[in-house]
């Protein structure tokens, strides 16, 4: 039922119109009415200030922040939820901003993917909201479930919102969300709903020959509608002993072009030689290019290598963590099969740690140690030394 509640609230959005969003009894048991930026009118806006009566807030993701140059309105967030406003903007198109039609237009240029930092007057009237990019999987905010609302309209990564007030001035909660529910005429999801969506979508599966055997191929679709793959050979939810498992991040320029500035190419081939040769496993290869980092800042990044800088010295110069990879969805993956136990193709600890703390168990560390050439020994000794993978090198 959650799925064709959400698919509904997909074309609702899509056309324009608002939906109701309630989000979990033990967080804030509130509600919110949602539409899709690029879609919102002088009505929809309207709206929202007589019925729902709340703040007008403008859900966007960290890349359109990053863009319109939006950052946190203040350096240590309070907030009970950690909700991360920025400052208030007004496009420059506006007069005063307030009007119903001038907030439409500003929630607008927000999702316009033309617009600009500099065409916004700031402080303004409505209120942008960086949300996180795991969506509702990683936080179950409200920006987070109109956020990913948006991605799903393939439309936008822009939403705007408005908490629902009572006539008294009281917050709206389930029950009278119902109610207004069938009085306006629309739909109501949940916050769970939209999470289960993700979690429950159908995966597509489709056989693979390859040099290295036969395998079966795996589409799983996060809630940014990253798609990550699994390569799997025989029966992996009912393995004789726990399973063996390669956990692999893209890296397009090791995977594809044989780069000898890592390794990470002849460690995937490597792993799929050991489970053809096991005859059961599985490979999860994870869109997290470049240590998560994406491939464009790997590029960057290996110009400041050329430069001198070690691996983990040009992340930090370029703002970034050493390691931005993350295995919460790698965990989801393999517990939708049923698998709470694997032994683990990893020189890499922190991997482990990771994959314990969301409840798959490591039965066994398995090394995937793939002899160094001259290109990658200063690489290797970095993973080594700094982000202390076992490696004999």
């Amino acid at each position: 039922m959650s799925k064709n509640s959400i698919d509904a609230a997909i074309e609702h959005l899509r056309k324009g119109q608002l939906v109701i969003v309630a989000d979990d009894d033990d967080r804030e048991a509130e509600g919110d009415l949602v539409g899709i930026a690029n879609v919102a009118t002088t009505a929809t806006v309207n709206f929202m200030t007589k019925h729902a009566r709340g703040l007008i807030c403008a859900p966007i993701s960290e890349k359109v922040a990053q863009h319109l140059q939006l950052s946190e309105m203040v350096e240590r967030n309070t907030d009970s939820f950690g909700t991360a406003f920025t400052v208030s903007v007004d496009h420059r198109s506006t007069t005063t901003g307030i009007s119903a039609g001038e907030r439409a237009q500003t929630i607008q240029a927000l999702a316009d993917p033309q617009t600009q930092g500099a065409d916004f007057n700031k402080p303004g009237h409505i209120f942008p909201l960086i949300g996180k990019a795991g969506g509702v999987l990683e936080r179950r905010g409200h920006t987070e479930a109109a956020l990913d609302l948006a991605k799903l309209t393939n439309q936008s990564e822009a939403a705007y919102i408005c908490e629902i007030l009572n006539d008294d001035g009281s917050m709206a909660r389930r029950p009278q969300l119902e109610e207004l529910a069938e009085q306006w005429e629309m739909l109501l999801i949940t916050v769970e709903e939209l999470a289960n969506y993700f979690t429950e979508q159908d995966p597509i599966t489709v056989q693979l020959p390859t040099e290295y055997g036969e395998f079966e191929l795996t589409l799983f679709e996060d809630s940014q509608q990253r798609e990550h793959l699994v390569l799997s050979k025989g029966d992996i939810s009912n393995p004789a002993q726990p399973l063996l498992v390669r956990i692999h991040s893209e890296c397009l320029t090791g995977d594809i072009f044989g780069s000898h500035r890592c390794d990470c190419g002849e460690q995937l081939h490597e792993a799929l030689r050991l489970i053809e040769a096991e005859g059961t496993g599985a490979v999860l290869y994870l869109r997290q290019e470049g240590r998560g980092i994406g491939l464009k800042n790997k590029l960057r990044a290996y110009q400041l290598q050329e430069q001198g800088l070690d691996t983990v010295e040009a992340n930090v110069a370029l703002g970034f963590e050493p390691d931005e990879r993350e295995y919460q969805f790698a965990s989801e993956i393999l517990s939708s099969f049923g698998i709470k136990d694997i032994r683990l193709l990893t020189n890499n600890p922190e991997k482990m740690k990771e994959l314990e703390a969301n409840g798959i168990h490591v039965s066994q560390r398995v090394p995937l140690e793939v002899a160094p050439v001259k290109e990658n020994v200063n690489y290797l000794k970095t993973k080594k030394e700094k982000f202390h993978h076992l490696l004999s090198i």
